[in-house]
């Protein structure tokens, strides 16, 4: 069975920096790596926590320099994505992670877009850009960032909200997102992974968000698992990450049946694919095995991802289409 057509909404471009790819841009722009081997940073791509994640996702990234480093980041992520199935990809950056290292944010969105602006032909898989704030900076930060995202908004479709979770409320970043709403741009924000549920209804109430990431911790509030099933607001859940980063002990003991059992509008994806263990299909094909979903499920999860997309209807009738046609 070819992999089912699905939407990733759920994938940080910045990780999809694969180890073989850190030693390319590396040497290209003169970056000493704390590592010798691929094997050696790969061996590195083991976490305790959140944190322990974020501290060498963020030393990593002092390999992207220029716009063709952003390129081919986007390149090779997306070559990957098709083997996986992958049809339409909403992908999140981090432009405070590089305009604090010096690199200007067109130069970030230049090298995205070149490679997204060819996805279609090239690849089969028609995308979105999501720009992320970082929840551990400060509110003024994230305004600055988005004034000077201001002349580059045509190629965002979404502001986003991510980085280390605890201590950070959504409300933080209630100015930033009225004026992303004003400008039109659709929203969405990590809530529930380590933080409580009462960031996901920070996230809905205060932010307005069309989307909640993660957001598995809702089972824990009765009256959140109503509120989101009774508005289907979708979840993008990363059942590889959520192990990786001790979220969930084991794979089996993932709540994406008990979420699905809710009646929550649930997504599977990847969301840092080279440090999680897996992209899209990959965790597909996890979730099926470790939690015995079937065809069926499968399938379900693969439609909700397209229902949860930022897509016009007939590009969306015509991916749910082809769901229905595979296999």
């Amino acid at each position: 069975m070819p992999p089912i057509p699905t939407a990733e909404l759920h994938l940080h471009i910045e990780g999809t920096l694969e180890p073989g790819l850190a030693f390319a841009l590396a040497g290209r722009n003169g970056v000493v790596l704390p590592y010798d081997t691929e094997d050696e940073l790969r061996a590195a791509y083991s976490f305790t926590d959140l944190q322990d994640f974020l501290d060498l996702y963020y030393a990593l990234m002092a390999v992207l320099r220029t716009e063709d480093d952003f390129a081919d980041l986007a390149h090779a992520y997306l070559a990957r994505a098709r083997e996986q199935g992958v049809r339409h990809a909403e992908i999140f950056f981090d432009p405070q992670a590089h305009t604090e290292r010096g690199v200007p944010i067109g130069t970030v969105i230049g090298g995205l877009s070149r490679a997204l602006d060819s996805a279609q032909e090239t690849y089969g898989i028609t995308t979105r850009l999501i720009m992320c704030f970082l929840r551990d900076k400060s509110a003024e930060s994230a305004l600055e960032t988005f004034e000077s995202a201001r002349p580059h908004l045509d190629r965002i479709a979404a502001v986003g909200l991510d980085s280390a979770e605890v201590g950070n409320p959504p409300s933080k970043f209630r100015e930033v997102y009225a004026r992303a709403r004003e400008a039109g741009l659709k929203c969405v924000a990590h809530a529930g992974e380590e933080g409580p549920p009462a960031y996901a209804w920070e996230a809905l109430d205060v932010l307005g968000v069309d989307r909640i990431d993660h957001g598995v911790r809702c089972l824990e509030d009765e009256a959140l698992v109503a509120r989101l099933v009774a508005d289907q607001v979708p979840l993008t859940v990363c059942p590889l990450s959520n192990v990786r980063l001790r979220v969930v002990d084991r794979l089996e003991d993932h709540p994406l049946p008990a979420m699905l059992d809710a009646g929550l509008l649930v997504t599977v994806n990847s969301d840092d694919p080279a440090y999680f263990g897996g992209y899209v299909g990959d965790n597909y094909t996890a979730v099926r095995t470790a939690l015995g979903l079937d065809d069926a499920t499968l399938r379900t999860l693969a439609r909700n991802s397209f229902r949860a997309a930022f897509l016009d209807e007939p590009t969306r009738a015509a991916y749910l289409k082809e769901v229905e046609q595979t296999g």
